[in-house]
């Protein structure tokens, strides 16, 4: 394993909550932004109000621009993150996992969490030397980010809808190619 688990759960959060920019974006209602916090294993306070939609919506791009920036970079960001959500990490146990460490209370505004909980996440693959596995999808018509935890690094594409797409697109052109 690349990351302790808490970090690679922050990783792929924040991948999937800059994800849902996507055309059709699913994080437009309220109820949206309920099944992705279920689906994410969020916990903790929650507004259910437009203005929590809004805040956490508004996390999408700043973390997008995360992650392709360059390290240097990174780490303004991501300091600037943490001390905007007030990080107060602490090591817990709960709900069958081990050891792990929250970074803000639950009683803490969901964007908060979120942004802070990403930005410790990527603070991770920056203390690791691992930036290199934030990656964008390499798929032509695909701009998805994902987070790679291959042991060997070789994760191109970010899901398998992607890979089986790009794969069938290059078996057409080898095909098209033999006389």
């Amino acid at each position: 394993m690349t990351f302790a688990h808490d970090t690679e759960e922050a990783l792929r959060s924040a991948a999937a909550l800059v994800n849902t920019a996507d055309d059709p974006d699913t994080l437009s209602t309220v109820q949206d932004l309920e099944t992705f916090y279920l689906e994410q294993g969020w916990k903790g306070l929650r507004s259910g109000t437009p203005q929590e939609l809004a805040e956490v919506r508004a996390l999408r791009p700043r973390l997008r621009r995360m992650w392709t920036s360059e390290v240097e970079e990174l780490v303004e960001e991501v300091n600037a993150m943490m001390r905007e959500g007030a990080a107060l990490p602490q090591i817990v146990r709960h709900d069958g996992l081990d050891w792990h460490l929250h970074v803000t209370t639950h009683d803490q505004p969901l964007a908060t969490r979120m942004a802070v909980e990403a930005a410790m996440g990527l603070a991770d693959a920056i203390r690791m030397g691992e930036t290199d596995r934030l990656r964008l999808c390499e798929a032509d018509d695909c701009d998805r980010v994902f987070v790679d935890l291959s042991r060997n690094r070789s994760r191109r594409y970010c899901d398998v809808t992607c890979s089986n797409r790009m794969a069938a697109a290059a078996y057409r052109a080898r095909q098209s190619e033999e006389p």
